[in-house]
């Protein structure tokens, strides 16, 4: 009787919580190199390139838009073939389109390659909320997704300053290069150590009435529908920030000079924050947790309201108040985040996707809004943000019919699956 024998498979060391959590937020932080490392050069950038006013933002919001709205397609492909190929493919995509940036001839070719990076290359930022729910849920999801921000967030604190030290010594151009070679580094590691997590059992078939079908219930559960676009609203004043935080940081307040210490307290804070959370979150809930930051954020962001239309709102007004909405933020997004993923494990995919679109798209969309906005003053930002966290609450209330503060999973015996 002729022997058959499996074939010889290399060894590989299971990847552990804590590689899984670096690797998946520094899949996320290519998205906001992306973003956040050109900022200091919007100046050279425009008069390189004869762009002239508010219309430099649109390097940054076109990216977000169309991310936004390219987050739609990978996790309905990740949940049919696995997370794998798609985040390779995603990540291949993020470094050619770097380079095609950094050798744009004109205004309109960088913002047609730019939109074309952010729809192409979400999976980058799509899948790894998706990765981690094939792993845990509930109150645990929150604390993972936390610490992920954690790491995150380091990135948009000193990308403005790694920005600034590249054109110490090269052009604007060279940052694009420094993200792709960036997006090598990292797509390396995920091809070397990343391990499939969907299993065959919840492998979704490629029907257009499935995905729809998939998507639709994602987007329509009432317990979570309102952390989907209440969240969407916050990080669309964040957005905001953003867009505009070149401008007022330099126009506005004379500061220019400081500008990435100024960004870093900020998205400093995010981080702080985000580390804050996931060592509370379990003991206390995400709802708990993210409720308590809403409100938070609401009165701090009247306070905002109020120093924006004194005559002469200086910049220690502006930063402080501005670092602790962000801070607030790293209490509420993770969390929210997570209570809305919760009920999709089968669906992870497609939730992750149909999710980010409407969080994306729609921060993109009032982010550019209330970056193109910008007067040189405070007042667009800090109206925004107020709406915004209002606006929120509603939804929230909506979602929780009325009743705040609820349990954690533990506390309502809630499984992870």
């Amino acid at each position: 009787m002729a022997t058959t024998f499996a074939p010889i498979m290399p060894l590989r060391k299971a990847i552990g919580e804590t590689e899984l959590m670096w690797m998946m937020a520094l899949l996320m932080a290519l998205n906001a190199f992306g973003i956040d490392a050109i900022l200091p050069a919007l100046d050279a950038l425009a008069a390189d390139l004869s762009v002239e006013g508010n219309a430099r933002q649109f390097v940054i919001g076109v990216y977000l838009l169309t991310a936004g709205i390219g987050a739609l397609v990978p996790g309905a492909l990740a949940d049919r073939f696995g997370r794998r190929p798609i985040l390779m493919g995603s990540i291949l995509v993020y470094i050619v389109l770097s380079l095609l940036s950094a050798i744009a001839p004109t205004y309109d070719m960088l913002i047609a390659v730019r939109a074309a990076q952010g729809f192409f290359a979400a999976g980058i930022i799509a899948l790894p909320p998706a990765i981690i729910r094939d792993r845990v849920g509930g109150d645990k999801m929150a604390r993972m997704m936390s610490l992920i921000f954690v790491i995150f967030l380091m990135v948009p604190a000193v990308a403005p300053s790694i920005g600034e030290a590249i054109l110490l010594v090269a052009d604007w151009r060279a940052i694009f290069g420094v993200m792709a070679v960036a997006g090598v580094a990292v797509g390396a590691w995920v091809h070397f150590r990343l391990p499939e997590s969907l299993s065959e059992e919840n492998r979704q078939p490629i029907r257009v009435g499935t995905i729809a079908r998939n998507m639709t219930r994602a987007l329509s559960l009432p317990s979570v529908v309102g952390y989907v676009f209440g969240s969407a609203l916050v990080f669309g004043a964040l957005f905001g920030f953003i867009n505009s935080s070149q401008q007022l940081i330099t126009e506005t307040f004379g500061a220019g000079d400081i500008f990435p210490m100024v960004f870093g307290i900020c998205a400093g804070s995010m981080a702080l924050a985000s580390w804050s959370n996931s060592r509370i979150v379990e003991r206390f809930g995400a709802r708990r947790v993210s409720h308590t930051a809403l409100f938070a954020f609401i009165l701090v962001s009247a306070c905002q309201v109020f120093f924006a239309f004194q005559p002469e709102e200086s910049l220690w007004h502006f930063v402080p108040l501005m670092a602790i909405n962000m801070a607030l933020l790293g209490f509420i997004g993770s969390n929210f985040g997570a209570i809305a993923m919760n009920p999709f494990f089968a669906i992870a995919g497609a939730a992750s996707s149909a999710h980010g679109f409407i969080r994306m798209t729609t921060a993109a969309l009032l982010g550019g809004a209330i970056g193109y906005a910008y007067d040189g003053t405070a007042r667009p930002l800090a109206l925004a943000l107020l709406a915004s966290g209002l606006t929120c609450l509603v939804l929230v209330l909506l979602s929780e019919k009325g009743k705040l503060f609820g349990p954690s999973d533990a506390e309502a015996g809630m499984g992870t699956s």
